[in-house]
């Protein structure tokens, strides 16, 4: 039987008199790609925020590994276990590839402020165990080459892995990825879908927007489908494709 990771119930978010999310509930199962997709302005991205801490739910419940998070800050979120990526990159664009995964890395570190002013043996040897774990990872997502680049400077698709590897150096139990093969060419798209595949087979399990529906058909093991806020659909892919309710939220028909 499947073992729950995440489960949300009845989550409500409103901007004033707008009502972005209403009553919308998932549950994500250890080990799987889970895809979210929807049309513009469905409460993708809002979801999101609302898992990670950046926006505050009005209603709803929330919990992750059996954890209580309804509320949550940003850091207690990552603490917990859920790291995320941005539908528009935010990266540390005058530091280097390298030095943005050491930053994500640091969640995990335990010197401190004095340790950091004092430079003790221990802060020294912590330090130089976080660059090898950025390295690691920078190689783990096919950029290593590029560690000494500034952020600025790498290409699109290399920004996005760099992303990823920054996502990866809190250690993860769920990595929700925002868009990650926007504005990729055909190549980097698969060679991202098997970055995914890999990071899933190494025991994190993915949240996944994405507007490529061809993708998420051929990655997700389930997927939900959002509307003007709502959850109108949820399943494994071919009942996902096929559903009337899916058919008519992107083509603005409906289905015969």
């Amino acid at each position: 039987m499947a073992e729950t990771l995440l489960k949300i119930e009845g989550i409500v978010k409103r901007f004033g008199g707008l009502v972005a999310l209403n009553n919308v509930g998932l549950t994500i199962n250890k080990g799987e790609i889970y895809g979210l997709i929807g049309p513009n302005g469905a409460g993708k991205t809002t979801l999101f925020n609302v898992l990670t801490g950046l926006y505050m739910p009005n209603e709803g419940s929330f919990t992750f590994a059996g954890k209580d998070l309804f509320r949550a800050k940003p850091h207690v979120v990552v603490g917990t276990g859920i790291a995320r990526t941005f539908q528009n990159i935010r990266l540390f664009a005058e530091m280097t590839a390298l030095e943005n995964v050491m930053v994500g890395r640091h969640i995990r570190s335990k010197a401190g402020a004095l340790g950091a002013v004092l430079r003790t043996k221990r802060t020294r040897e912590e330090e130089q165990a976080i660059e090898a774990k950025a390295w690691e990872l920078l190689e783990y997502v096919g950029i290593s080459s590029v560690a000494d680049e500034r952020a600025r400077n790498l290409s699109y698709g290399h920004q996005r892995r760099l992303e990823i590897a920054r996502a990866l150096a809190t250690e993860p139990t769920l990595l929700a990825l925002d868009e990650p093969a926007a504005g990729m060419n055909p190549r980097e798209t698969a060679d991202l879908k098997d970055l995914m595949a890999k990071i899933r087979n190494d025991g994190v399990t993915i949240l996944l927007i994405e507007h490529d529906v061809k993708l998420m058909m051929g990655l997700c093991d389930r997927i939900a489908v959002l509307d003007y806020g709502k959850k109108i659909a949820e399943g494994v892919p071919e009942v996902v494709r096929n559903d009337p309710k899916v058919i008519e939220a992107y083509l603005g028909v409906a289905h015969e």
